[in-house]
């Protein structure tokens, strides 16, 4: 579904940058950067070739940070084979060369997120795991899309958690976006069915349908889940237009056998990835992307509405290295 772009730019978020907030972006991932970004400039410093050691060193440390053993493969080999044909020479050259390849496998051909007014209808599903910090992040898609002049509709699918339908209920008059729900224990697919009828009936952009956290391991809730996305497809055959995976980066490489689990029950076609500030090994987002091949579209670096951001490769990985401006 998804194609890895070649080339080094490119937003897979498609809503363009939020211009400023690569200081916000930066200061997020500083737990990462910390350990990850210091560690590399440790590790070539005073270097004055490219040995064995440097490349096991280089090789751990990735691995630390989350980056993924197949990634950390391939960036190895790659240096590995620049530094046999002399092509790569300059210790402190490795940074750059870290940061190119981390940039292409981040960034990911997909259909932008740039949604236009009366033109576009989006049903977006949000799912995940308990705790991740679904409503929250559908509560500041919705802001987001709102402030970009799209009209927003939510739907309270977490029918499990009375806190859930509350909390969705409180964005929705924040944001002013009108919230589809049922009482506490109705049925999911039912309340999503009712959202997209109205949601349809009213010519809303852009719907936001929360469902049930629930454990990737339980079978039978991954079929529900299934049957959520079954009873929207009936009503609109294009429908879901996305499915969105929020994944707690705290969790590390947990994420990637969630990730996984639901991809199989409903097909995903992007990951929102939370709580990148509590975190010092933010490179989980480059192992999720080399697995499923699926775009990050949005990242949550802070609490406040607006650290939760369009994801942008470069910028991403250059507050990660501290190569930006």
């Amino acid at each position: 579904m998804f194609k890895r772009k070649q080339g080094n730019g490119g937003s897979s978020g498609g809503e363009g940058g939020d211009g400023g907030l690569f200081a916000r972006l930066k200061s997020g991932l500083a737990r990462t950067r910390s350990s990850f970004t210091e560690g590399l400039a440790r590790l070539v410093a005073g270097k004055k070739q490219i040995d064995d050691e440097l490349l096991e060193e280089l090789e751990t440390l990735l691995i630390t940070a989350d980056i993924g053993v197949e990634t950390t493969s391939e960036i190895i080999d790659a240096i590995t084979d620049r530094v046999r044909r002399k092509d790569l020479t300059d210790p402190e050259a490795v940074v750059e060369a870290v940061r190119s390849h981390l940039i292409d496998t981040l960034t990911v051909d997909a259909p932008p997120v740039d949604w236009s007014p009366g033109e576009d209808r989006r049903v977006v599903m949000v799912v995940g795991v308990n705790g991740v910090g679904k409503t929250t992040t559908i509560g500041k898609l919705g802001a987001r899309y709102r402030d970009r002049g799209l009209s927003v509709m939510l739907a309270a699918g977490d029918t499990f958690r009375a806190a859930a339908v509350e909390q969705l209920q409180q964005w929705g008059e924040r944001i002013g976006a009108p919230v589809i729900a049922q009482d506490t224990g109705a049925d999911s697919a039912s309340v999503v069915h009712d959202a997209v009828q109205a949601a349809a009936s009213r010519g809303t952009d852009v719907l936001l349908a929360d469902t049930a956290g629930r454990l990737h391991t339980k079978a039978n809730l991954m079929e529900e889940l299934a049957k959520v996305r079954r009873v929207v497809n009936r009503l609109d055959a294009d429908a879901p237009h996305e499915t969105w995976l929020v994944v707690d980066a705290t969790t590390g490489q947990n994420a990637l056998a969630q990730a996984e689990k639901f991809h199989e029950a409903v097909p995903l076609t992007g990951l929102i990835v939370t709580k990148l500030d509590g975190t010092a090994k933010g490179g989980i987002l480059v192992a999720l992307t080399q697995r499923l091949g699926l775009p990050i579209r949005y990242i949550g670096v802070g609490e406040a509405a607006e650290d939760l951001r369009p994801f942008e490769p470069e910028a991403f990985v250059d507050a990660l290295l501290d190569t930006g401006e």
